[in-house]
């Protein structure tokens, strides 16, 4: 069988001419039939496990046993299908949902928080790391650095949290406390937040140019890489350059990922529109990798968003801030520009994401590749989207292991009782990032009371989480 494809990997176009395999399969098993057939073709591990080999089912009924064996779906595909050391692929029962949320379209309140577990008991705490403009938090008496230790009255705890926080209810009452050093005490306050259908968030959360001693420092707080919001970035940076800025702290402690493109696009802007030095080089499965070129595997810094010239400030030093929470996207363009610029970073090691899905559905020409121009096409009987991880990036120097994490520079955890005000030079993270730029800072006092050690966050229990996709056409020529 032969495939002949034109793809655009993540949420795009794509055309494929193959057989249907599905005439064997019952009714029962649909889901786990996509799921199989999609991996063992697109999963990046999928040489590693060995369920999924090429040979592992000599005839049709063993493999309509194999798949009954498991009649969860969701089971079947993190349980049977998913490589030991695989942290990130998901998959969500209903594509549509996780397709939106790639595009940055959301059910939300517009409350960005990170919860953190009482270290005596399974209670949490949950603290406000900023609120997204228009949204229904925006409306509402709430701010960055506050603490809720209640929702609906009961006290948040490991096993309760996602039914009070994430569930489905539209609407929850948070009650508030107050934080003393290193004790947080109930108060009397509480915030009603309702969820708003095709919540957007806008991922530029502040842009502007600070001068400090002189110095013109552009200051960036990016929380999500998507493509959607690429000429607003572009537009960030043109302001940068007008301002004169010769400094950039690029923060990204709250960032997860999501576009790989716009990773290169950012990345340019930050250095240089030359497109003939190389940003990222893909590594995918035995299977995809063989059938594609050098030049189909490689991507090189942009010189335009794709209809705009790109705005670059051509740094060869820049100031990351990154945590724990950031990952992916983020950790991307911190390793993409490492061979070419000094990227000094400081706040957390990051999470450690470096491979990139793609979102894979049950369509009807077998390709499995969502395509938005192609939904008519997906089989009404099964809506499972997939989001698997299918390859690795590695940097213009070879580097991919960073599985652990890329290390700060200088390390500095937000503070509990000190988060500061985003974008202003007396927050922690770029107060610390100025002192560095130039050699003075408001701030003179870095000690941290009340380290921020959320298990995790509203970001990460979107559709969405960490994810990273591709959003590159390849010709792929399957035999």
């Amino acid at each position: 069988m032969k495939k002949n494809m034109f793809l655009f990997l993540g949420l795009s176009l794509l055309s494929i001419s193959c057989n249907n395999d599905d005439d064997f399969v019952s009714n029962d098993i649909v889901a786990q039939n996509f799921m199989w057939r999609a991996m063992n073709l697109w999963y990046f591990w999928q040489g590693e496990v060995d369920d999924l080999a090429d040979n592992r089912f000599s005839t049709d009924q063993a493999y309509n046993s194999f798949l009954e064996q498991a009649p969860d779906p969701e089971d079947f595909y993190f349980n049977v299908l998913l490589f030991d050391d695989d942290r990130f692929s998901f998959l969500n029962e209903d594509y549509r949902e996780l397709v939106n949320n790639l595009s940055g379209v959301s059910k939300s309140n517009g409350l960005e928080f990170g919860l953190v577990r009482f270290s005596e008991s399974d209670d949490l705490f949950g603290y406000v790391q900023y609120i997204v403009p228009n949204s229904d938090a925006s409306t509402k008496d709430i701010s960055r650095g506050e603490i809720f230790t209640r929702v609906d009255g009961q006290q948040l705890n490991i096993n309760n949290y996602r039914d009070l926080l994430f569930g489905d209810n539209d609407s929850y009452t948070l009650g508030m406390a107050d934080i003393n050093g290193t004790t947080i005490t109930d108060n009397d306050k509480e915030v009603s937040l309702t969820k708003i259908e095709n919540q957007v968030e806008d991922p530029i959360l502040v842009a502007e140019t600070l001068e400090v001693n002189g110095v013109k420092i552009a200051y960036l707080m990016y929380n999500r890489f998507l493509s959607s919001f690429n000429e607003q970035l572009n537009e960030a940076f043109a302001k940068f350059v007008a301002d004169g800025a010769t400094e950039l702290v690029l923060d990204m402690r709250y960032n997860p990922g999501g576009s790989v493109n716009t990773s290169r696009l950012l990345a340019s802007m930050v250095y240089s529109t030359n497109t003939d030095e190389l940003y990222i080089r893909q590594r995918w499965n035995d299977k995809v990798q063989e059938q594609l070129s050098t030049e189909q595997l490689e991507d090189y810094f942009a010189s335009t968003t794709g209809s705009t010239p790109i705005n670059s400030l051509n740094l060869s030093k820049v100031y990351v801030i990154a945590t724990n929470s950031s990952a992916s996207a983020s950790e991307l363009v911190m390793n993409g520009l490492a061979p070419y610029v000094d990227v000094v970073h400081i706040g957390e090691t990051t999470r450690g994401k470096n491979e990139f899905s793609i979102t894979l559905v049950d369509n009807s020409d077998n390709s499995f590749v969502y395509s938005s121009q192609s939904e008519d096409d997906i089989n009404p009987q099964n809506s499972w989207g997939l989001q698997p991880l299918v390859g690795r990036n590695e940097n213009a120097d070879g580097f991919f292991d960073y599985t652990n994490g890329l290390a700060p520079d200088i390390v500095l955890a937000e503070d509990l009782t000190d988060l500061g005000v985003l974008g202003s030079p007396n927050e922690p993270l770029l107060a610390r990032a100025i002192q560095e730029i130039t050699g003075v800072t408001s701030k003179k006092d870095f000690t941290v009371q009340m380290a921020a050690k959320p298990f995790t966050s509203s970001r990460l229990q979107t559709t969405m989480k960490d994810n990273m996709y591709l959003d590159k056409p390849l010709n792929i020529n399957f035999k």
